[in-house]
């Protein structure tokens, strides 16, 4: 073929470079044109020709066992033997193997991991739920994933239809506890628990048990001597208008004791309980609390703070009490007495109800939850210092590890 009768329709590298031998190499496939330079063809044959897919059987051959060891450690790893599993483990580490989850998922395999969503990270019941379904799913032979939604409700639907669009094996979802808040309507396409949150909606719920946490408090604060209890807080979620309600069912059984209840102070913000601390510490003796209940261990910690920056003292004065079980706020130098922390339990019983509808779900079918299921978390008074108390109650329950909680 002679250049007058035009371009051939294809021309290969080699026939190129006897021709000119340009610094480029160019290859036409009919309409397409790819150029590129010597140098990159050179090393890209090279990452070619060094390039190795790791494959199961590379992992199996390294470790020295089975192929179907080597799936049950990917899958089952409670079926493979501790030193097994951690020779499989070292030999997928030392080839670089890590098992495509997205292939697994199109031939039909099951994701052996739950997902959690959770509004915040800055309040240890959110911390103490991630410890607690992550304790029970490796119990279970499953992973857990955890996403932060910033207390942003829009965000945390989005990270729910993400796992359920990455057919994670079951969903955990700690909601912002605000009046009126309802799952969404759309039922949910897996397994799916909400967390520290009441409800009679049908589907599955784990939370504490704030209406209780309010009466075991308000019964200590009689049962140590308390004629004048104020109450503080603002009752802007569910969970606080219950521990309320709690403290209201121990005032009406209650005669010669005065309760005050104060709508003020944030949960979260240690400065609005020195605020009511401190106005409360500067009363007359004859009208001020002699015991002040806030609703959320961060106010109480603060109230303490403002109490003393009037020269009173916590517990000689005023006694001083939280009502969440939330560690994060006890960094005051005097310690508080409150609720054991319920997250790490609301945590476990979560996973254990993802765990019931899987088998469920393996029996009947794709069964979506049409009754009501709520279990409580039983909740337990530390007495500490600022009522008055050195050592924390007897702990009844055996079933119960203070230790996970703290």
């Amino acid at each position: 073929m002679t250049p007058a009768t035009g371009p051939p329709r294809w021309r290969t590298a080699r026939q190129h470079r006897g021709l000119h031998a340009p610094p480029f190499e160019a290859i036409q496939y009919s309409r397409i044109s790819i150029t590129i330079s010597r140098a990159t063809c050179a090393l890209i044959g090279g990452l070619v020709a060094r390039r190795t897919t790791v494959t199961i059987n590379d992992v199996a051959n390294e470790a020295g066992v089975a192929l179907g060891t080597v799936s049950n450690a990917l899958n089952h790893p409670e079926k493979v033997r501790p030193e097994t599993l951690k020779r499989i483990n070292e030999a997928s580490a030392k080839l670089g193997y890590a098992p495509n989850q997205s292939a697994r998922m199109l031939a039909g395999g099951q994701n052996r991991s739950f997902g959690l969503v959770l509004p915040s990270l800055e309040h240890g019941i959110s911390l103490q739920i991630a410890n607690g379904a992550n304790a029970e799913a490796q119990k279970h032979g499953y992973g857990l994933l955890i996403a932060n939604a910033d207390n942003d409700d829009i965000l945390s639907a989005r990270y729910l239809t993400y796992f359920m669009g990455t057919q994670m094996a079951g969903i955990l979802v700690q909601p912002m506890s605000v009046y009126g808040w309802k799952p969404s309507l759309a039922t949910p396409s897996v397994p799916t628990v909400y967390l520290d949150f009441h409800s009679s909606e049908p589907g599955y719920f784990v939370g504490a048990d704030n209406r209780a946490q309010g009466r075991l408090v308000a019964q200590h604060a009689i049962d140590a001597g308390a004629r004048r209890i104020a109450v503080f807080g603002k009752d802007e979620f569910e969970k606080l208008g219950m521990r309320i309600a709690g403290v209201r069912d121990i005032m009406r059984t209650t005669t010669g004791v005065a309760f005050e209840f104060i709508d003020e102070g944030a949960w979260n913000l240690a400065r609005d309980g020195y605020s009511v601390g401190y106005r409360l510490a500067k009363r007359p003796a004859s009208e001020r609390p002699d015991f002040i209940i806030a609703l959320s261990d961060v106010l109480a910690t603060g109230a303490v703070a403002g109490i003393q920056a009037v020269g009173l003292n916590v517990p000689g004065d005023i006694k001083v009490a939280g009502s969440d079980g939330n560690p994060l706020a006890w960094s005051g130098n005097v310690s508080l007495t409150t609720i054991a922390p319920p997250g790490y339990e609301i945590g476990r019983k979560g996973v254990q109800y993802l765990i019931e509808q899987i088998e469920e779900n393996r029996r009947a079918g794709n069964a979506m939850p049409t009754e009501n299921h709520q279990a409580l978390v039983r909740p337990f008074l530390l007495a500490r210092a600022s009522s008055g108390e050195g050592n924390a109650t007897e702990f009844a329950d055996p079933d119960l590890d203070i230790s996970g909680y703290l």
